[in-house]
């Protein structure tokens, strides 16, 4: 019986070498990864507003800066990781209820 367990264990670590993920995770699209390593990268929940995103992706910015002792590349994954969390939110209106249409 112990025999067998701890095949079980060699065979769940040797799919999650080869797959990259434990067989009880959710596989995940390639837009719902980036989506998680974007939010991961500015530190922020799956539930992050707007003004969240850009708060975070300034404070990320001030760690990464080049003139902080950052690199270029640290400000680019930045500010990809902020172009493509806002555009899967809703776009803001900028129509107010008290202009007349």
């Amino acid at each position: 019986m112990m025999r067998l367990l701890v095949l079980a264990a060699l065979a769940l670590v040797a799919y999650r070498l080869l797959v990259g993920r434990w067989p009880w995770e959710k596989r995940l699209s390639v837009k719902e990864r980036a989506l998680v390593k974007a939010r991961r990268l500015l530190g922020l929940a799956s539930n992050a507003d707007r003004a969240e995103v850009i708060t975070a992706h300034r404070r990320k910015l001030a760690m990464v800066h080049p003139d902080r002792g950052g690199s270029g590349a640290g400000v680019h994954e930045a500010n990809e990781a902020r172009d493509l969390l806002l555009a899967q939110l809703p776009h803001p209106t900028n129509h107010d209820p008290k202009e007349p249409s």
